[in-house]
């Protein structure tokens, strides 16, 4: 199993339905420990219930860490109680949708708090333990609207803009030290909370890409699986897009 022996710590991960939970599903079946993280315990308890039914007698070690990343000291407290990880996985984000002159403040603020912030300190802390155990994989979670101009989307834009311009220092950072960083870029996705507030079509979105359809979670959580495990190992600082052609056209 390709995951066996490595521990993941999957931020955004502690709700049913989102990527966050699909990709622990997909490092879970190849064999990693997990290290679920959300804001609600209760929900996080969900999720590892999940993961584990999945895995039968065979499951993985899965455990949940409730913390609040938008604050410094709850990034501190994640990664005290992580301990050492092979796979920092930075899914965790904030979505803002106002036009820049609507735009509020303390949205914009705790945009770039959970979206930049946050996985700037994860990484910093988490790196160079990585590195003390021989290296490891990050992978950033961008979005498609990190280069397509999109109404209404200009923090969050800017917010997945800024991670995908630290993928690459980062890449170059770290790259002595075998941790390679990169970063996938999701485009229209059916997760539970998008299809909640959008319904199942999600307004058409779908039809904006090459495949005409919006995506499963699962069908991104292997991408990323991907560039966290050994097969992507000359692979580091990419933007690789998983948007269904979204981009491309």
């Amino acid at each position: 199993m390709e995951f066996a022996g490595k521990t993941a710590l999957v931020t955004g991960s502690g709700a049913i339905g989102g990527l966050g939970h699909a990709t622990a599903r997909v490092l879970a079946a190849g064999g990693a420990d997990l290290i679920l993280t959300g804001t609600d315990p209760r929900r996080g308890a969900q999720v590892v219930e999940d993961l584990r039914a999945a895995g039968g007698e065979s499951a993985a070690a899965v455990r949940f860490i409730a913390a609040d990343v938008s604050d410094p000291a709850g990034v501190r407290q994640l990664v005290e109680g992580a301990g050492a990880v092979d796979i920092l996985v930075n899914n965790a984000s904030v979505m803002t949708f106002s036009p820049t002159t609507g735009q509020d403040l303390a949205s914009y603020e705790a945009a770039f708090a959970v979206n930049v912030r946050a996985p700037f300190l994860l990484t910093a802390l988490l790196a160079e333990k990585m590195a003390a155990g021989g290296g490891g994989s990050i992978v950033n979670v961008s979005s498609t609207a990190a280069g397509l101009g999109m109404p209404g989307m200009a923090v969050y834009g800017a917010t997945k803009a800024a991670l995908e311009s630290l993928t690459r220092t980062w890449a170059a950072e770290f790259a002595a030290s075998n941790v390679r960083v990169n970063a996938v870029v999701p485009g229209p996705m059916r997760t539970a909370k998008v299809v909640e507030a959008m319904g199942p079509d999600m307004g058409g979105m779908g039809l904006t890409t090459a495949l005409k359809r919006t995506s499963d979670p699962a069908e991104v959580a292997h991408v990323i699986a991907f560039l966290a495990g050994d097969r992507a190992s000359y692979m580091t600082g990419a933007i690789v897009a998983a948007d269904g052609g979204r981009t491309a056209i």
